[in-house]
């Protein structure tokens, strides 16, 4: 098998998923690239052992039926193969992560095209606004429609250690936007580095800890560091 890079297993993925909105599920999404990982982990294995109860736990599925109706569609999909299939819920199925070659219309590669026209025509618009006279507004009251840049129910089921609920959101509006941001994109990482459960910090501790800053400082220190050639 061709060995891919990480960002061609990633493209192919999300063609793959804007071209059938229909099949696509976020548990798909979680199994293909938790396989991903676990596989780099291993020094890019051809073939690897993908522990059901450990992979279960790591993208927060507790039902082992969901979670093989979901890698048997990623099977027939083509995008991983089954060399041998486990016994029970406590053994691995042995698998290889596969180089998908069929055919697609890259549709997703016009959306993103046509949104980058819509952005830039909406930018030009709002510039020429800008020099018109100021607009009063029809009433006083203000409305705020920014969006949660992620929100406390994301992060909440993402960590999937439920104690003290409430302290943890008092502390969460506390935060700062781009805290949360930094959260977003390094709670994956550290799920994945403590995937049982009981192990993880309470979310209070994490939060009022920083332990987001932690992850950060340990990709930072990893990017001087060589890594074991693999399909990622």
């Amino acid at each position: 098998m061709d060995r891919l890079t990480g960002y061609e297993l990633s493209r192919q993925w999300f063609d793959f998923s804007f071209e059938n909105p229909d099949k696509i599920k976020p548990i798909h999404t979680a199994i293909y690239f938790f396989a991903c990982e676990h596989c780099n982990r291993l020094g890019g294995k051809e073939k690897f052992g993908l522990p059901s109860i450990m992979t279960m736990e790591a993208i927060g599925v507790k039902s082992h039926s969901t979670y093989m109706k979901a890698l048997n569609d990623l099977i027939d999909w083509g995008f991983i193969i089954l060399h041998q299939k486990s016994k029970n819920q406590y053994s691995a199925n042995i698998i290889a992560i596969s180089k998908y070659d069929k055919a697609l219309y890259k549709a997703l590669d016009k959306a993103f095209i046509k949104h980058d026209t819509k952005q830039s025509e909406s930018t030009i618009q709002s510039t020429i606004q800008s020099t018109d006279d100021i607009v009063k507004p029809i009433n006083n009251k203000q409305i705020n429609n920014k969006p949660s840049i992620y929100s406390f129910d994301d992060f909440w089921n993402a960590y999937n250690k439920k104690v003290d609920s409430k302290k943890c959101k008092i502390k969460w509006q506390k935060l700062k936007d781009d805290d949360k941001l930094k959260i977003k994109n390094t709670i994956h990482n550290y799920i994945l580095a403590n995937p049982e459960v009981k192990y993880r910090k309470n979310p209070l501790t994490y939060l009022n800890g920083n332990c987001w800053e932690d992850e950060i400082k340990q990709t930072q220190n990893k990017i001087n560091t060589p890594r074991v050639k693999g399909i990622i």
